[in-house]
């Protein structure tokens, strides 16, 4: 009984050493999740548990070793890099999965919306410029910045500090355009928190839940969910540009961006295998499984250099984070 005890409890350890632990973006989490599944299956073990902390949140139990894959809606910075390799996380393997971009949605109720980033923005910011100078943000209807905008209360479902799509738009929009407003001197401050925005958590599929019910709010989230619940909501036009796949995978919509996973190369061998199944032709090229839940997928030939890429196991460099890429 001893032995057969020590036996079981031996098999669950070496179960438990092999399980892949993943964690981060929840714009990346539908695809993950899907890849776990498919992994569970061809590998015939465990689903990977995975979690969604944001991108934030993700690197943080990454960089302690606690995961072995950080999902990423944004490229890991200089610090979390730093981080990392202070806590003994040295070997560490990004891969570009796809692309995305960030959509401003509502109701599907609501005629469709053509607004600029430069409204964007005002709509957003703590602070605008008035008279030569930064005042607390008034408006609290859209038309209050333009009179061709809804008569609506300005309410923006979004994500929290945690959130890479969060840093994505703070780059995207709020950095971008107050380097263009001279009353900020290059120095943007933040986003306001008078209740205009409303920061929603990890869980953009509440966002999605929160205009059902809000018709008059709007959402500011990944495509993949657009893409999943376009039967509910539909997406602002960004300067005259429709947040669709083709828009976003040659750069013409401006709130389009790069997701990522990162890998402990070290900690688990397993997670090439997961990265091998993730890029593979059969779930990550055009047509494939991981572009008909939302991703928009890599063109052929940067897929190919990825397969490459995990297959040689390249590691990143300070080099590479500093540029933003991973190989």
């Amino acid at each position: 009984m001893k032995k057969l005890l020590a036996l079981s409890m031996a098999c669950f350890v070496s179960l438990e050493a092999v399980e892949l632990k993943i964690a981060g973006s929840s714009t990346v989490y539908p695809f993950t999740s899907f890849v776990a599944e498919e992994y569970a299956v061809i590998k015939n073990t465990k689903t990977p548990i995975v979690e969604s902390l944001g991108t934030g949140g993700g690197f943080k139990v990454f960089c302690e070793g606690i995961t072995d894959i950080s999902n990423a809606s944004r490229a890991i910075k200089p610090s979390e890099f730093e981080t990392c390799k202070k806590s003994g996380v040295n070997d560490i393997v990004g891969i570009m999965i796809g692309y995305d971009g960030i959509v401003l949605a509502q109701n599907k109720i609501n005629a469709p919306l053509n607004i600029s980033l430069h409204e964007l923005f005002l709509a957003l910011a703590k602070e605008i410029p008035q008279d030569g100078k930064l005042i607390p943000n008034p408006y609290t209807n859209w038309q209050q910045i333009n009179k061709n905008l809804p008569n609506r209360k300005i309410t923006i479902y979004g994500p929290p500090s945690s959130s890479g799509t969060r840093d994505s738009i703070e780059e995207l929009v709020m950095v971008d355009i107050s380097k263009k407003i001279p009353e900020y001197k290059g120095a943007y401050k933040t986003i306001r928190q008078d209740g205009a925005f409303i920061p929603s958590g990890e869980n953009d599929n509440l966002i999605v839940s929160k205009l059902s019910v809000d018709k008059e709010a709007f959402g500011l989230f990944g495509y993949g969910f657009l893409a999943s619940n376009d039967d509910k909501i539909n997406a602002a036009y960004i300067d005259s540009v429709k947040a669709d796949e083709k828009n976003i995978s040659e750069g013409k919509y401006k709130l389009a961006r790069s997701l990522f996973i990162y890998m402990n190369a070290k900690k688990n061998p397993e997670v090439f295998e997961f990265a091998k199944i993730y890029m593979s032709d059969d779930l990550a090229q055009s047509g494939a499984e991981l572009e008909k839940i939302g991703l928009v997928p890599l063109d052929e030939k940067t897929l190919k250099q990825t397969q490459k890429h995990i297959k040689e196991k390249g590691l990143l460099t300070d080099e590479l984070v500093k540029a933003g890429k991973v190989f």
